[in-house]
């Protein structure tokens, strides 16, 4: 007997679906004889790669995960000091556990359809009331990329706002974050705006050129400032102001909401989120109730379900870029929700007692340094701080000792200049003990020679000597959702009830298309957490992260190589974020040719609602380019409006495969009808998973592209966010990627998209694994499979939805849309369908996008073929429901599809009044009655909740009052 000894566990066989067995049978539904020939009838044979991906060979499991383990190793862990709004946490094991290693939570999609979200819109209204109570201010949403991108909204979002036509130049603090005023600059330059940055006690606010200001609280030295009189003096100039704030502080500094503060952003790492390099983390903002209407980003609001009772979902949501395209005022369409629910949790744990602990003990040690340090001579020049010093020192050549030193010891501090002095900052956090202190004593005792480390002791008690008006008097956190939870017992509890309320891919696939929900393995989820990929400063060093330089190193070789591209910067940390930085570098190609009067961006009326955002972002003129009936690019329509602007014409953002699940035969022809008229090709890589390693941007012929990690390279939605957006470009286009002022991003020092440098580095090895586990042959192997699946499920429905567009083959590629437009006829809405859906244990698919009263479906490579047979054995049972429904066998009104979702407590009433049986609402299926999913409430009244405005936990009276409500009332659904 021979045996062939070969791995035996291959990760493709893991990730994606189905087998070989289940390929041929669904390639006979298909009604082709192999793979081979549906990829031949799908993509245009012109833009084939000539070539196989050249990659590394795949890896198992186990050997990707060896590996990784030294690369890891070569991040070395020291005592981060550094501060600038990033600082050392403990994320409590019972949330690292339940909820940033639990797939339940971090596979499920963004909450549109909340009846099934109902857990983590919980979450996020906990993180929104956190954040409002913490910052003195009225109204917040549910998280923004980070702290610095959270400050450029406010500046674009009070610009808007302003009533002083002719305002152009913002004022910002020179004590703002370093990255921050990066990050404001680059958001500013291209709408004309003016940054004037300076010391707010002598800046001259009756300058009518300014419509508005930004400051640090604490400042980026650490000093505080009471803002009260500034923000009066901009109030009576007409100026909008923006405090910048550390959250951890304001639970014992006067909150910048009640110095009158028009808006508050930070970020919430500190909330227990480790520091990973960077990120993710969730920013935040909070504003006056006033600007309610304008804030960006999501906003969780209370509403009530058909029974009249409570329930959340997302709220005023006509502001979305799909819907307001080119007039939003940000281009956001994510935000870093389980960042957000990881925050939130934090405060629900520890409560208002705890977190004030924590602040106290950290200012108690930053007394104990302060004193030692000043016993040794040093000059500390912060007359009032929270958690930082600010050591003046008399030469370059002390500073550079005391680096020395620190860093023998394992130690990095923050070193500056400050008008010309030579400083050293000294931050400490909630894991700083009085052993770290008198570590930290003793590297400035050694360099002066003044004697060998001493024991120190924390005191029992101290005297904080702030100015009274600086000193938090109200109170925080007072709703009892941060007063119940204190024991593990009861903390485990609460996640568990949240998370059995939300539908995610433990669950049952969600066909959302050009959402791309597919596995996130375990093994690419497993080095998130290990403390050599979460435990570094963004501004550490350099050869202390060179485990992080190799990540970096090959992450973007690889991703030059699958689209064939000449340089990619890891910097954007969403895909609307990339969508920026890819038109910033298109901008600043033609700005250094002296081209500045290249504003025209073509956009096809199907593209992703962020495009035009992002273009008029980026100082652009958004010109709109037709649909043929056929769902293509009107390519005579495109020629003649590059030809109208070829003077102007700045660049092409177009989606490929299209938006309407095509890959349009047109596009290389489209591409150099550009190119022809002096424009540069973006190209929205949303739908990059029908291309890897079949086609690539560059091989169409564009110039620049966005990849969505959290789409193609297997990142998790975690609920809407984290994502991450990096952009890769031609040769000529590779200067004008991001840099970043605190850390050289490879020779690039300014241009910052996002607060950190590589922006969410800590989640970057989820796809640096898949591609090591995938390899370039299986990296081919999951497009084809995606294309495969897409076009099993289009053969087994089509008879039962129309598939509304498809190539010159009759083929779709990675997705496809089915029309349910015909079904108004009967009074059947494509929201109906949606909602039943739930009933069958189904997440709808995209609805209403991009053509309205469509579902545009994608199944993606990680389904098999039993889950696919499970979902369109729901939608043909669904659309039978339908023809009940047009045949007048089913009332119009009262019908299983609009009661849907049917909730327990619909059920299990006394008396049963609808025409159809609790059977057929509730299970619909065999596997629906083995596997049942129930919506946590029945369909949400969104319309009530934007009349009712509620973006916090309900307060302490309504909350008794409504739990009496519900409890009176609660006799099952009225309609």
């Amino acid at each position: 007997m021979l045996l062939q000894p070969k791995p035996a566990d291959v990760f493709v066989d893991r990730h994606n679906g189905p087998d070989d067995v289940a390929v041929a049978e669904m390639l006979r539904t298909i009604g082709v004889e192999s793979l081979d020939q549906l990829i031949d009838e799908t993509v245009p044979a012109a833009i084939r790669l000539k070539k196989p991906l050249n990659l590394p060979a795949a890896l198992t499991e186990r050997a990707f995960l060896a590996k990784f383990k030294k690369i890891a190793g070569q991040n070395r862990l020291f005592k981060n000091y550094i501060g600038l709004g990033y600082h050392d946490t403990q994320l409590p094991g019972v949330i690292q556990r339940n909820i940033l290693e639990n797939p339940g939570w971090y596979t499920a999609y963004t909450p549109y359809q909340a009846e099934i979200a109902q857990g983590r819109l919980e979450a996020l209204i906990n993180y929104q009331t956190m954040v409002m109570d913490l910052t003195g201010l009225e109204i917040a949403n549910a998280s923004l990329l980070d702290e610095g991108t959270a400050a450029a909204e406010t500046l674009h979002m009070f610009h808007s706002l302003s009533k002083k036509k002719n305002a152009t130049r913002y004022f910002v603090s020179e004590q703002v974050l370093p990255q921050t005023i990066d990050v404001l600059r680059t958001r500013a330059t291209p709408l004309g705006i003016e940054l004037v940055v300076g010391d707010h006690r002598t800046a001259d606010l009756t300058d009518e050129s300014l419509f508005g200001a930004i400051l640090q609280y604490p400042a980026a030295d650490g000093a505080v400032y009471d803002y009260t009189d500034f923000i009066s003096k901009a109030h009576d100039n007409n100026l909008f102001v923006t405090v910048a704030a550390d959250l951890l502080s304001l639970t014992l500094l006067t909150p910048p909401g009640e110095m009158g503060a028009d808006a508050v952003v930070g970020n919430s790492q500190r909330f227990g989120v480790p520091m990973g390099y960077g990120g993710p983390h969730a920013g935040f903002l909070a504003t006056k109730d006033a600007f309610k209407r304008v804030i960006p980003g999501r906003i969780i609001g209370q509403s009530i379900d058909a029974a009249g009772n409570k329930a959340y979902r997302m709220a005023l949501q006509t502001r979305e870029q799909h819907i307001r395209r080119e007039k939003a005022t940000s281009n956001i369409c994510t935000a870093q929700v389980l960042l957000s629910v990881l925050a939130g949790m934090y405060a629900v744990y520890h409560g208002p007692q705890r977190i004030k602990q924590f602040a106290t003990n950290v200012h108690a040690l930053a007394q104990v340094l302060e004193t030692e340090l000043k016993a040794l001579g040093l000059d500390q020049r912060n007359q009032v701080y929270f958690d930082t010093l600010d050591i003046k020192l008399e030469s370059q050549e002390l500073q550079n000792a005391i680096k020395q030193e620190a860093e023998s010891a394992g130690i990095n501090f923050r070193y500056f200049e400050e008008h010309g002095s030579p400083r050293v900052g000294i931050s400490l956090h909630q894991n700083t003990e009085i052993e770290d202190v008198a570590d930290i004593v003793a590297v400035f005792s050694k360099v002066l020679g003044k004697g060998e480390r001493k024991a120190l002791s924390l005191p029992e008690e101290i005297s904080v000597t702030w100015p009274t008006e600086l000193i938090r008097k109200s109170s925080y956190l007072t709703h009892p959702i941060f007063n119940s939870h204190h024991s593990e017992h009861e903390m485990l509890r609460y996640m568990k009830q949240l998370e059995n309320k939300d539908l995610s891919l433990a669950h049952s696939m969600i066909s959302l298309g050009s959402c791309t929900m597919k596995l996130n393995a375990t093994a690419e989820m497993i080095p998130v957490t290990w403390p050599e990929i979460g435990g570094l400063h963004p501004f550490a060093p350099r050869e202390q992260a060179q485990g992080y330089t190799e990540i970096f190193k090959d992450l973007e070789a690889w991703l030059c190589e699958v689209t064939g591209f000449d340089a990619v910067s890891l910097q954007p940390n969403s895909g609307a974020q990339g969508e920026y930085a890819g038109l910033l570098a298109i901008k600043g190609y033609h700005d250094a040719r002296g081209d500045q009067h290249r504003n025209v961006a073509l956009i096809p009326a199907s593209a992703h609602g962020t495009n035009p955002a992002s273009a008029v972002m980026a100082g652009m003129q958004v010109v709109v380019v037709k649909s043929t009936e056929e769902g293509n690019i009107d390519v005579e329509d495109l020629k003649a409006k590059a030809a109208q602007y070829a003077d102007k014409l700045s660049c092409l953002m177009v989606t490929y495969p299209s938006t309407h699940g095509v890959y349009e035969e047109t596009i290389i022809d489209i591409c150099e009808t550009i190119h022809q008229h002096g424009g540069r090709v973006y190209m929205d890589g949303a739908n990059m998973n029908a291309q890897v390693g079949l086609t690539s941007p560059a091989t169409i012929g564009a110039d620049v592209c966005h990849l969505n990690l959290h789409k193609t390279f297997c990142i998790p939605h975690g609920g809407g966010g984290p994502g991450v957006g990096p952009i890769g470009v031609v040769a000529d286009l590779a200067p004008y990627l991001p840099g970043h002022v605190v850390v050289d991003a490879d020779g690039r020092t300014e241009g910052a998209v996002t607060s950190a440098p590589w922006g969410s580095a800590s989640i970057l090895p989820i796809s640096y694994a898949y591609i090591n586990m995938m390899g370039g042959e299986g990296l081919t192997q999951a497009t084809r499979i995606a294309i495969l699946n897409a076009n099993y499920i289009k053969a087994k429905l089509e008879e039962h939805y129309p598939v509304l567009y498809t190539g010159s083959n009759g083929r779709c590629a990675h997705e496809m849309i089915l029309d349910c437009r015909q079904f108004k006829k009967a009074g059947i809405e494509v929201e109906d369908i949606a909602k039943r859906l739930m009933d069958y244990g189904f997440h709808a698919p995209t609805v209403s996008f991009p053509v309205a009263g469509t579902l545009m479906v994608e199944p993606t490579e990680s389904e098999s073929k039993e889950e696919l047979d499970r979902f369109i054995e729901a939608m043909i049972s669904i659309r039978k429901e339908i023809a009940e429904v047009e045949a007048g066998r089913a009332d119009a009104k009262d019908n299983m599809l609009k009661h849907a979702p049917h909730t327990a407590a619909t059920v299990l009433v006394h008396e049963w009044t609808r025409p159809y049986t609790r059977e057929q609402a509730v299970y619909p299926t065999e596997y629906a009655r083995m596997f049942k999913f129930w919506p946590a409430v029945s369909r949400i009244d969104s319309a009530y909740g934007d009349r009712n405005l509620i973006c916090s936990c309900t307060s302490i009276e309504e909350y008794a009052d409504q739990e009496e409500k519900m409890v009176a009332t609660d006799k099952g659904p009225s309609y």
